[in-house]
C-alpha cells in the first residue's frame, strides 16, 4: 500500500473518530464536566501519552533526538495556540452554547478557509477540480445537516456559532502551520512540544472547571467516554492527522471534515437513534463525490 493511500486512510479515520465523538462529548458535558475542564483533561492526557511514546521510542530505538531549530519553536508555539488551545477551547465552549446542527454547518466551512489561506500563504494553485470538489462536499454536508433528522438545543446560539467559527479558522491556520513542520521534521520530534505548550495555554482556562468535577458521582460509562475522548479523539486523531499531513496538502486533509457529520449519522443509525432516508443517501453520494475529486492525484506531485 502506497504512502498516499495510508495518508488517505489516516484522514478518513480522523473523520470517523470525530463523527463518533460528537455524540460522546455531548454526553459528558456540561452535566458531568464543563467544557474548559474537559479540554484540560484532553490536553493533559494527550501530552502525557505523547511524552511516553517519545521516551519509549528512545529506549527501544536508542537513537539521538532530532534537533529542532530554535527559530522553529515559534512555529510550534503558534501551532499549539491554533491547533490545541484556541481550536479546542472555542469548539467545546461553542458546542455547549449552540446546537450540534449549527456547529456542524459552521465546521464544514474549514476546507473553504484552508483553500483561501493556502492560496494566500502557501501560494497553492486553486485547481478547478479541487474547488468544485470542496463546494460539492459543502453542499452535500449542508444538505445532510439542514434536512437530515437531528436533535439539539441551543442556550446561546449566536455566541456559540461565533466560537465555532473561530475554531474553524483556527484549525485552518493549524493545518498550514503544521505542514511546514512535517516537511522538515519527524512528527514525534515536535508533536510533544505542541501539546506541552498547548497544555500551558489551556491550564488558566480549565483549572477552575476541572476542580469542580465530582469524580465519585460520575457513572462508569461517562468515565469510559472521557477516556475515549482523551485516547482516540485527541491522541490518535492528532497522530493520524500528522500521518496524513506528511503526504497530503492542507486543502486535501481539510476536505475530510465533510465526512464527520456523515459518520455521525451512520453511528446514530447503528445505535437505532436515527433512520436511513433519501436525504442521507443523496448527501452521502455528494460528500463522497466531493472528497473523491479533491483527493485524486492529477500529477506526480502531491495533491
Amino acid at each position: 500500500m502506497s504512502k498516499r493511500t495510508w495518508a488517505l486512510l489516516a484522514a478518513t479515520m480522523v473523520s470517523l473518530i470525530y463523527g463518533v465523538s460528537f455524540t460522546i462529548a455531548k454526553d459528558v458535558m456540561p452535566t458531568y464536566v464543563k467544557p474548559f475542564g474537559f479540554i484540560l483533561i484532553r490536553v493533559f492526557g494527550a501530552t502525557v501519552l505523547f511524552w511516553l511514546i517519545y521516551f519509549f521510542g528512545r529506549l527501544f530505538r536508542k537513537t539521538h533526538d532530532e534537533k529542532i531549530q530554535r527559530k522553529d519553536f515559534l512555529r510550534i508555539i503558534a501551532a499549539a495556540f491554533f491547533g490545541v488551545a484556541l481550536n479546542m477551547l472555542t469548539f467545546f465552549k461553542g458546542l455547549s452554547f449552540t446546537s450540534p446542527i449549527s456547529a456542524a454547518v459552521i465546521m464544514v466551512t474549514t476546507p473553504i478557509i484552508v483553500l483561501i489561506l493556502s492560496a494566500i500563504i502557501m501560494k497553492e494553485k486553486m485547481i478547478k477540480r479541487k474547488i468544485f470538489g470542496i463546494l460539492l462536499g459543502l453542499f452535500g454536508t449542508g444538505f445532510l445537516i439542514l434536512y437530515g433528522k437531528s436533535i439539539g438545543n441551543a442556550t446561546n446560539a449566536p455566541l456559540g456559532n461565533v466560537l465555532v467559527f473561530i475554531n474553524a479558522v483556527s484549525y485552518a491556520f493549524y493545518l498550514i502551520l503544521v505542514k511546514k513542520l512535517m516537511d522538515k521534521y519527524n512528527a514525534f520530534a515536535f508533536v510533544k512540544w505542541i501539546y506541552t505548550f498547548g497544555l500551558l495555554m489551556v491550564i488558566p482556562f480549565g483549572w477552575s472547571e476541572y476542580q469542580e468535577i465530582h469524580w465519585q458521582t460520575i457513572p462508569s460509562i461517562i468515565l469510559w467516554e472521557i477516556g475515549f475522548v482523551v485516547l482516540f479523539t485527541t491522541f490518535f486523531t492528532y497522530l493520524f492527522n500528522l500521518v496524513s499531513m506528511r503526504e497530503l496538502k492542507p486543502t486535501t486533509v481539510s476536505v475530510f471534515i465533510y465526512l464527520q457529520p456523515l459518520f455521525a449519522t451512520i453511528f446514530a443509525i447503528g445505535l437505532g437513534k436515527d433512520e436511513v432516508t433519501w436525504v442521507k443517501i443523496v448527501s452521502a453520494v455528494l460528500i463522497f463525490a466531493g472528497v473523491y475529486l479533491v483527493t485524486q492525484k492529477k500529477e506526480v506531485s502531491k495533491q
